[in-house]
């Protein structure tokens, strides 16, 4: 079995933005997607162990921000690569706004925006799958998005592919970070993106 066939798949990517008592914070995801038109439902799915979906669960609200491909770097590591529960994400950024439903979405880097209420959870595990019924949205600019494929290839930054003569490299195939070893310790954490050593790829030198 070929792991690698799951790239094949198209992602979209978003930040997911939810608050809770006065709390805000976003992170990026990439499993949203509409799941009926009448009444109109979306669903995500997200990580247990991120702060933005404990104010989902706590708020029963979020919004999505559809990235485009005009979305930058620096944009993934301000809400993919720390967390809400040592930092305010939105302290100081200038880049979003406020929805009717009293949510931040982001203005830069994305096409759209959907706001949306909770309805159901299924507990898979790891993750918990939202389903909500869509309560606002609107187009923001016409920038195709952003696909995960688009920003392996275009967004995120290109480290070197080939390790130097004699050195064994394992590259973090999420944000780019390298790390030098024969081996890569099994609970190996990535010091920017917080991925596990499952997320690592070794480069052949």
């Amino acid at each position: 079995m070929n792991p690698k066939t799951m790239y094949n798949l198209t992602y979209g990517l978003f930040v997911l933005t939810s608050a809770f008592e006065g709390r805000d914070s976003g992170c990026i995801i990439n499993t949203a997607g509409q799941v009926t038109s009448d009444p109109n439902r979306i669903s995500i799915t997200v990580n247990k162990s991120n702060f933005t979906h404990e104010l989902v669960q706590k708020s029963s609200r979020f919004n999505i921000s559809i990235l485009s491909e005009q979305a930058d770097f620096a944009l993934f590591r301000h809400f993919g690569f720390q967390s809400g529960r040592t930092i305010d994400k939105f302290a100081a950024y200038p880049d979003c706004k406020r929805s009717a439903n009293g949510l931040y979405y982001i203005t830069a880097g994305t096409n759209g925006y959907i706001s949306a209420a909770v309805e159901q959870t299924v507990d898979l595990g790891s993750h918990t799958l939202f389903i909500a019924s869509v309560t606002d949205m609107d187009v923001l600019s016409d920038a195709p998005a952003a696909t995960y494929a688009y920003y392996q290839s275009s967004i995120k930054p290109q480290p070197a592919q080939t390790a130097a003569p004699g050195k064994t490299v394992w590259r973090c195939k999420v944000c780019g970070y390298t790390y030098e070893g024969e081996t890569l310790p099994a609970d190996f954490i990535c010091p920017l993106c917080k991925h596990p050593a499952a997320d690592f790829e070794k480069v052949v030198s």
